[in-house]
C-alpha cells in the first residue's frame, strides 16, 4: 500500500527525548515499512525515518523559538497531504492531528483515519465528535472512548515498541521507580508517601515541563530535598531505560487522570519490571493484574501490594509483552483496519471517478 502517515510538526518523529504521539509514529512508520509497503511520513524535517520524508518545516515546532503560531504551519501541512491526495499519490492516509484534518479530508475520495491520542473528556470535544460523528477513529484504549460514544470507532489498537528497543538487563532490584513528566497528574507527590510508607528507596527519572514548574517548586522539591529515600535523576532517553527499569522492584504510576494509553507502563514490561499503577483510564486494559503488575486505588492499597512485586516472574512479564505490545501487532493491526476502511469505501472512490 502506498501510506502516508501524517504527524504533528511539534516534534521531531521520533522525538529527541520525551514525546509519546511521535514516538508511536515513528515505530508505526518503520514496522510499516519493514514489511514492504511505501509509506510517506509528513513530519518536521529533523525527523529521521526510513519511509519518504515531507517536511514541511526545517525543525519540531517546540524547538524553533521563531515559531509563536504552529496552528499555521499545521494548516498549511493539511493542504500539501490534500493536495497529493488530488495527484492519486497515497491508496491511504493515517492522521495523528486529532480533529483538525476532518472538515478539509471528509470532502475527498482518498481512505483515511485518525489515531486520537489525547483525552477526550472535555465538555468542548462533545460539539466536534457530534458534528464529526461520521469520520472514523481509532482510539488506543477502551477507556478512551467513554466521553465520546457518539464517535465512528473503527477499533481500539494498543500502542506497541519495537521488541528489542527495551530489553532486560542483569541487575538487582533495590528500588521503586517513576520514569516519564513531573505533573499533578502524574501523581509523582504519591509515589513519593508510598516510597515512604514502604521505607524503599524511590529514583525518579522525570522530566519537568515550564508549565508544571510551579507545581514541582512547591510540593516536589520539597518532598526530595534531604530525603535519603528519594533520587531524583532527570530527564533520561531510551538508551538508558533498560537499565533503571530493569534496577527497579517495579514502577510506580499513581496517577490522577483519564490517560488514554501510558506508553511507560509497556517500556516497564518489555524490561520485565512490573507496574504498579491506579485505576484510572486504560490502566486495567494494559497491565494483567497479578502477572504483569496490580491495579490498586489509593496510596495505602499501593503500599500494601509492593511487598508482593519480588514474587511476580519477571520473564514471564517479558513475554506477556512480547505477546500483546510490540510494534510489529501495533503494525499489523492497523494494516487490517487500513484495508477494511479501503474495502468499505471501494464503491465510493468509484462512483466518485466515474462521475468525473
Amino acid at each position: 500500500m502506498r501510506i502516508a502517515q501524517v504527524a504533528p510538526l511539534t516534534e521531531a518523529v521520533p522525538p529527541k527525548l520525551y514525546g509519546g504521539t511521535e514516538r508511536v509514529v515513528h515505530w508505526l512508520t518503520e514496522e510499516l515499512v519493514a514489511l514492504g509497503h511505501d509509506v510517506t511520513l509528513f513530519a518536521s524535517g529533523d525527523s529521521q525515518t526510513s519511509a519518504k520524508l515531507d517536511a514541511l518545516w526545517p525543525r519540531a515546532l517546540r524547538l524553533d523559538g521563531s515559531v509563536r503560531d504552529p496552528n499555521a504551519l499545521h494548516m498549511v501541512l493539511l493542504e500539501r497531504v490534500r493536495q497529493k491526495c488530488d495527484d492519486e499519490e497515497f491508496d491511504f492516509l493515517h492522521f495523528h492531528l486529532d480533529y483538525y484534518p476532518w472538515s478539509l479530508f471528509h470532502r475527498q475520495p482518498t481512505p483515511f483515519l485518525t489515531t486520537l491520542h489525547g483525552r477526550l473528556d472535555l465538555p468542548e470535544h462533545q460539539p466536534v465528535f457530534n458534528t464529526f460523528s461520521k469520520m472514523p477513529v481509532i482510539s488506543i484504549s477502551n477507556a478512551q472512548r467513554r466521553p465520546v460514544p457518539q464517535a465512528n470507532w473503527v477499533t481500539t489498537i494498543h500502542h506497541g515498541l519495537p521488541e528489542n528497543l527495551l530489553t532486560p538487563k542483569p541487575a538487582k532490584q533495590e528500588y521503586l521507580a517513576v520514569l516519564g513528566r513531573i505533573a499533578p497528574e502524574k501523581g509523582v507527590d504519591r509515589a513519593i508517601k508510598i516510597a515512604m510508607h514502604c521505607g524503599i528507596p524511590l529514583k525518579i527519572a522525570a522530566k519537568v515541563d515550564r508549565a508544571d514548574q510551579d507545581y514541582y517548586d512547591e510540593l516536589i522539591k520539597p518532598m526530595i530535598v534531604n530525603n535519603p529515600l528519594v533520587d531524583f535523576i532527570g530527564e533520561i532517553g531510551d538508551h538508558e531505560k533498560s537499565d533503571f527499569l530493569s534496577g527497579a522492584l517495579g514502577l510506580l504510576l499513581p496517577i490522577d487522570w483519564p490517560e488514554p494509553f501510558g506508553l511507560v507502563m509497556i517500556e516497564a514490561m518489555a524490561c520485565g519490571t512490573p507496574v504498579v499503577a491506579f485505576n484510572r483510564g486504560s490502566v486495567p486494559e494494559i497491565i494483567d493484574e497479578g502477572l504483569t503488575g496490580f491495579v490498586v486505588e489509593d496510596i495505602l492499597s499501593a503500599a500494601g501490594v509492593v511487598n508482593r512485586l519480588a514474587q511476580l516472574d519477571r520473564t514471564a512479564i517479558r513475554k506477556q509483552f512480547e505477546k500483546r505490545f510490540t510494534a510489529r501487532r501495533m503494525a499489523l493491526d492497523y494494516l487490517a483496519a487500513y484495508r477494511s476502511l479501503t474495502e468499505a469505501q471501494a464503491p465510493r472512490i468509484k462512483l466518485v471517478s466515474s462521475a468525473e
